[in-house]
């Protein structure tokens, strides 16, 4: 690797809606830049990027990757990430450790949901960004179009810097309007041209606004261009650069990655445009329990933003260097977990292919192997520097799925394979559901799931079917009822004896259960208060109706016997458990079911097939915001309903719709509903 310095660096992400040619970009970028002999193919499953034999198969990226290029005597770090919204997670981690983002956006389809999401994720964590339209050689594709849905969309700082010349098939030249300069393609080599007669006009006007744009924000340079001095292109640039650093300015870029069309023009914004290391807003370290900017000249720091698990090698733990250099041998701490950890071999990243190191350079992006106990989100420095990261703040999953080994014999194999896999991806979980006897596992969508059961099998070699999840249904009371539960038992020798009187009646809902004891004069001997109690609590665990957990009711010991001989504590225990029975009978019992607090966010002209739906669906509507030119529809919908969802919603919305789920509280199942759980429920405990 050749000797470089910090500001030679670029770390970027590319970033968009699912199916916009953000994996087919970088293929042709490490392409260009020489580090490919030959030009990668997702339709033909031999990308550079794409390697995993899950995302061969199904032509789509499902988790993040690292290339690395030289380009102008600069180092491009480049995470592609999914574009698919069940794998968001990805695009999260990879925010933790881009300084710039090329968000792309295809020509045909314009701003989408996952552009919305991708642009809004930028602001947020501050990270400068360039919008890369694509795919210009498609049929139907219509630069300007798209362009002016960009502004629209986007509002302020939306500046072209390249427009194309021809559309469609026709499509095979780049004007950038900074130089006034036209390249023409082939093979992916540009060659300079005249601009043609019919674009002179256009690129003029075009590239007129662009200059004056950019020295209305420098009062000096203004007062030189109404002087009709001459305003040098580097001028210009740092300008540009300026303004993308602070986020005011997003050029936008265009071409056609599959064709190798305009990919040189990026290449040259990336490294004349987007921030090295140095140049990006500062990171912040905890220290002592005080947050403080974190020089790049201090000893090793580096943030771990993706694990990934080989069966053959064990686990690649990506991280990016904000301060210091490290070498292999060195011992390491991992200040989240408070471990040391021994550094072996150090990578760097193309794809699939993986060249060893000797060291490692601040501002580099790298894979460590084999780390005893670090996960994703850690923090590793020097032994001695008590510095930690922020690290990476993951959403909660939004849909949930039952396993089931298709081989008893495997259920270890499941349950060390869900461990690591979760270490992959942390937006994954998975969970043994004591109540419901079932193995859960979570994520953003059916999809999300589908690959993880895949990637159980390719990578742990078990097979698991999947299950509809039980409900956690509770039963509760709606009426009082008093009853005595009697234990007496005689055997020969010494006897049983528990006399409890006790007093049921509903509660709030919400509000759990409430033990009252309220014995007086001695009825019931203190020592035996703790049995009934305990016995309540056992029994409460499974109700009259269904079996399921009771919940929202009073239980008030109030009166009772006993023998000096034969009470005890089990002996109050099973009485107690006996009027709860009883209790459970006369107090007129009900089924209840868990409520979601649900959001979808879907364009505005999909809203009322969405709404259909979720009152189809035995939803209310509690409201509607407005989120850009997407629709916020919050509503309250049971959990047995949201069963596929996510396949329904993707459906309704040709994919341009998402949601999520959390639990709200509990409600009565209509009866109708109730009496065919119950009886479901109880036919398959007698079976």
């Amino acid at each position: 690797m050749k000797e470089y310095s910090v500001k030679d660096i670029r770390n970027v992400m590319l970033c968009g809606h699912g199916g916009v040619g953000k994996t087919t970009l970088a293929e042709a970028m490490i392409f260009d830049s020489g580090a490919l002999t030959r030009l990668g193919r997702v339709d033909e499953g031999n990308s550079l990027m794409d390697y995993d034999p899950l995302e061969i198969d199904r032509k789509i990226t499902v988790s993040l990757s690292v290339g690395n290029l030289n380009w102008k005597d600069s180092i491009i770090n480049i995470l592609d990430t999914p574009g698919y919204a069940d794998f968001r997670g990805e695009v999260i981690s990879s925010v933790a450790v881009s300084d710039g983002a090329i968000i792309v956006v295809d020509s045909t389809s314009g701003v989408e949901v996952g552009t919305e999401w991708v642009w809004e994720l930028a602001k947020e964590h501050s990270i400068p960004s360039i919008i890369y339209i694509n795919s210009l050689k498609k049929e139907n594709a219509h630069f300007f179009k798209v362009l002016k849905e960009i502004n629209k969309e986007f509002k302020s700082g939306i500046i072209p810097l390249t427009i194309p010349i021809g559309q469609g098939e026709n499509f095979n030249c780049v004007v950038n309007l900074l130089t006034t300069k036209a390249y023409t393609y082939k093979d992916g080599k540009p060659q300079e041209i005249d601009i043609p007669d019919t674009e002179k006009d256009r690129v003029k006007e075009m590239s007129k606004n662009l200059v004056e744009g950019l020295v209305e924000t420098d009062e000096n340079l203004m007062e030189r261009y109404l002087a009709d001095e001459e305003i040098k292109e580097e001028e210009l640039s740092s300008i540009l650069k300026k303004g993308v650093i602070e986020g005011e300015l997003h050029p936008v870029l265009c071409g056609d990655a599959y064709h190798n069309v305009g990919i040189n023009l990026l290449l040259n914004s990336i490294v004349q445009l987007l921030p090295s290391p140095e140049e990006k807003a500062e990171v912040q370290v905890i220290e002592k329990g005080k947050e403080r900017a974190l020089k790049i000249d201090e000893p090793f720091t580096a943030l771990v933003f993706k694990t990934v698990f080989e069966p053959h090698l064990g686990e690649l733990s990506y991280i990016r260097l904000f301060s210091g250099e490290l070498t292999p041998g060195t011992e390491v701490s991992n200040t989240t977990k408070g471990t040391t950890e021994k550094v072996n071999q150090i990578f760097v990243l193309n794809g699939k292919e993986r060249k060893e190191i000797k060291k490692l350079l601040p501002g580099l992006i790298c894979a460590l192997v084999k780390l005893k106990s670090t996960k994703t989100g850690d923090t590793l420095t020097l032994k001695g520097n008590d510095v930690t990261l922020r690290g990476i703040k993951f959403p909660e999953p939004s849909i949930s799925i039952a396993i089931v080994p298709k081989s008893k014999d495997d259920e270890e194999k499941v349950s060390f394979g869900l461990s690591k896999l979760h270490d992959e991806d942390p937006c994954f979980t998975s969970h043994y559901e004591t109540e419901l006897k079932q193995t859960i596992i979570s994520g953003f969508g059916e999809l999300h799931l589908e690959v993880i059961v895949d990637k159980l099998k390719r990578k742990f070699g078990v097979e698991v079917s999947l299950e509809k999840p039980n409900i956690p249904y509770r039963e509760t009371i709606t009426v009082k009822s008093e009853v005595q539960g009697k234990y007496k038992k005689q055997s020969g020798g010494r006897g049983q004896y528990g006399d409890v009187r006790m007093r049921f009646e509903p509660l709030k809902r919400g509000s759990g259960f409430e033990f009252v004891n309220a014995i007086k004069g001695g009825a019931i001997p203190s020592k035996y208060i703790p049995a009934v109690e305990k016995g309540l609590n056992e029994a409460k665990q499974t109700g009259f109706l269904s079996r399921n957990p009771v919940v929202d009711f009073k239980a008030t010991l109030y009166d009772g016997t006993f023998h000096q001989v034969d009470s005890s504590d089990i002996a109050f225990k099973i009485a107690a458990s006996m009027a709860f029975k009883k209790g459970m009978e006369g107090a007129k019992p009900i089924l209840l079911e868990p409520i979601m607090n649900v959001e979808v966010i879907v364009p505005e002209d999909m809203m009322g097939d969405v709404i259909g739906d979720l009152n189809s669906r035995r939803g209310k509507i509690q409201g509607m915001d407005s989120s850009g030119r997407f629709q916020k529809i919050k509503a309250v919908v049971p959990q047995a309903e949201m069963y596929k969802y996510s396949t329904q919603l993707r459906s309704i919305t040709q994919g341009r719709g998402s949601f999520s789920q959390i639990f709200s509280h509990y409600e009565e199942v209509p009866k109708e509903i109730s009496e065919k759980i119950i009886k479901e429920k109880n036919g398959s405990e007698e079976s």
